[in-house]
């Protein structure tokens, strides 16, 4: 399945993500949901994926979680659940 979209910043990434939840009284809803990731190669040159970002990475962690969060709070048709 894919993102449904990816925002990218140097080697860090987020994602949107859609799931299905259920409501209290029983209604299926589509959940959003964020993903955020910095990729790298291993000594082997092997794509790699992490979720530890440095000191310098961080605000870019941080830029494409804004990015998604706008993203989500605009597509809010539907309902969420926790």
């Amino acid at each position: 399945m894919a993102p449904l979209k990816k925002y990218s910043a140097g080697s860090v990434s987020s994602a949107i993500w859609e799931n299905e939840g259920t409501t209290a009284d029983g209604r299926k809803v589509g959940v959003l949901r964020a993903t955020v990731e910095r990729r790298y190669k291993d000594k082997d040159g092997t794509w790699k994926s992490s979720g530890s970002f440095s000191r310098n990475e961080i605000p870019l962690a941080v830029y494409c979680l804004l990015r998604a969060f706008a993203a989500m709070v605009e597509e809010k048709d539907g309902e969420e659940v926790e």
